[in-house]
């Protein structure tokens, strides 16, 4: 394990407005930047170079915690201006990565949500989420959640490849059973499906099947995208990893996103999955209406 530092810093406002309107929110929030869980493929790695440090061990190992995130949170939903807007928690970095262990500040932004009754999506690939299923119910009795539980793969060899220290996807399935058996409204994100290791029509089905027999109430694609900051961090493991697959990303990744034709052949596969298994309910603020086509993707940790 690498050691990790955290930075604590105060933030003058938790609430980020998105800019245009492609997404189905306007609203983002982050708690923590940077991320321990060290996701090869992460999109947010280049956000951390606007902080002045690298995105490739410095995105890992530098956390930035805005300890005052609940305190300023509370301000800014007191303030009149304020419409009650959905606010997507976890969109940049993981709010429940390691570091919220010692915080908590995700536990009290959750809290700070349901005093005021603020709808909320909330992203993660920590398994600690199980650990607030108290508020999460209460949030969701008072106002719109939605909990997306990121699973790229079952399997495990490419797991503990690509995503080094998050929780085994099998844990993380598990905590959707027990978000779903609490009654709170979760769903899994099949993202990123990654080209060349998690495309193929049987790994995808894997995910499919085994978000349906954990009680998943929806599930959406994202097909991997590589922006500056995760693409000098991403490539070059490739071609030391996967050296057949340089061809294969060549071809694909000329630019951040896949082609259309490629993109869409795979979405039509988990469409028809996730019709097999049930799961083609919509996802009210992640799947579908995002995923495609590219300019609104769902950009997610």
């Amino acid at each position: 394990m690498p050691r990790v530092v955290l930075e604590e810093t105060l933030c003058k406002s938790l609430l980020n407005r998105v800019q245009g309107n492609a997404l189905p929110f306007r609203w983002t929030a982050n708690p923590y930047r940077g991320c321990q869980h060290a996701c090869l493929y992460c999109f947010a790695r280049g956000t951390h170079e606007y902080l002045g440090y690298n995105a490739g061990r410095e995105f890992d190992t530098r956390i930035v915690v805005k300890t005052n995130a609940p305190e300023a949170l509370r301000q800014e939903l007191r303030s009149p201006s304020w419409r009650g807007e959905l606010v997507a928690l976890g969109t940049a970095c993981d709010p429940y990565e390691p570091a919220e262990l010692k915080y908590q500040l995700t536990r009290r932004i959750l809290e700070t949500f349901r005093d005021f009754h603020n709808p909320v999506s909330l992203t993660t690939k920590g398994t600690l989420v199980t650990r607030d299923v108290d508020v999460l119910q209460e949030l969701g009795a008072r106002a719109f959640l939605q909990v997306n539980v990121s699973v790229a793969t079952v399997d495990e060899a490419v797991w503990k490849v690509m995503e080094p220290q998050t929780p085994k996807p099998i844990k993380r399935l598990e905590a959707v059973e027990q978000l779903a058996r609490a009654g709170v409204r979760v769903g899994v994100l099949l993202a990123p499906i990654i080209p060349g290791l998690t495309d193929s029509p049987e790994a995808l089905e894997a995910v499919v099947r085994q978000a349906a027999e954990h009680g998943a109430q929806f599930l959406a694609p994202n097909v991997l995208h590589l922006k500056p900051g995760s693409r000098e961090w991403f490539m070059p493991f490739i071609r030391e990893a996967y050296p057949h697959l340089n061809p294969l990303y060549a071809r694909l990744y000329r630019g951040a996103y896949a082609p259309d034709r490629y993109t869409d052949e795979v979405l039509a596969v988990v469409r028809d999955l996730r019709r097999r298994y049930g799961l083609d309910g919509q996802a009210a603020c992640a799947g579908d209406t995002v995923i495609h086509p590219r300019e609104r993707q769902l950009e997610l940790v």
